[in-house]
């Protein structure tokens, strides 16, 4: 049997401590193609670029294989899986892993997150995607208590597949492996950023801000994915990239809007 096609993006950057390890990790279960940006893309979300031009080139960045090709991307998360599959590589790829991101992003974050939109952007396609995420963000994060876990989680969804318009959010708490008590398929916990800015003026007169915030959990729920993150349990939320509310068809179809 062939081995599986593995597509790699993040959005910290092709050079990022937590890209060279899941690429290490992800060369032991099948052949790996890079696809990441040039520079850091955080909290960019679903941007694409539309209004200037891309570029793309190929790196040598540790071969750990003779099937491992590595491209560094001018644009965003998203961008970098769209000229993935439409330019690089010559075959749908059998599932796409982004990150391991530098940060969480449970809860909330999964909205402004760059390393989630580039697995969301290969879900539209029709490919199995995974994010994953390290709460510490740390550029010398230690990523090894992860690993026989990421492996696990890709191998299976490799094998069981993953539904059809879903995308899996991985977040990781900041433990020793032996503290990590194991995986739970956890719900989006309800939450949001108390957000400021911090006004100052340049040298030359002219005012800019610094966005500050705090984060908010509005949820106390046990069973979501914050509530695994605190009690030492790597979070798992199934995402959806379909928005529509259905709940709330029924309820605006009363508005009589047509009257």
């Amino acid at each position: 049997m062939p081995k599986p096609l593995i597509l790699i993006t993040n959005d910290d950057g092709i050079t990022a401590p937590g890209l060279r390890t899941l690429v290490k990790y992800m060369a032991a279960i099948g052949d790996v193609i890079v696809v990441a940006p040039d520079s850091p893309q955080s909290g960019m979300g679903h941007a694409i670029t539309i209004d200037s031009t891309l570029y793309s080139k190929p790196m040598k960045i540790n071969p750990l294989s003779d099937f491992h090709e590595e491209y560094s991307c001018s644009g965003t998360p998203a961008d970098c899986v769209k000229l993935a599959l439409q330019e690089i590589l010559d075959r749908k790829p059998d599932i796409c892993v982004s990150g391991i991101n530098h940060g969480s992003n449970s809860s909330i974050n999964v909205i402004y997150s760059g390393t989630m939109s580039a697995a969301i952007e290969a879900g539209i396609e029709g490919i199995p995607a995974i994010g994953f995420s390290l709460c510490d963000y740390s550029w010398e994060a230690d990523f090894n208590a992860a690993e026989d876990f990421i492996k696990t989680i890709v191998t299976q969804a490799i094998t069981n597949g993953i539904p059809k318009g879903v995308v899996l959010n991985v977040n990781i708490p900041k433990l020793p492996k032996k503290n990590i008590k194991g995986i739970k398929i956890c719900r989006q916990a309800r939450a949001n950023w108390k957000e400021k800015f911090d006004k100052r003026t340049s040298p030359m007169g002219k005012d800019y801000y610094w966005l500050t915030g705090e984060f908010e959990l509005l949820d106390k729920g046990e069973d979501t994915d914050e509530w695994a993150l605190a009690n030492g349990f790597i979070s798992v939320v199934p995402t959806q990239f379909d928005l529509t509310a259905h709940h709330a068809i029924s309820h605006i179809n009363n508005w009589n809007l047509n009257e």
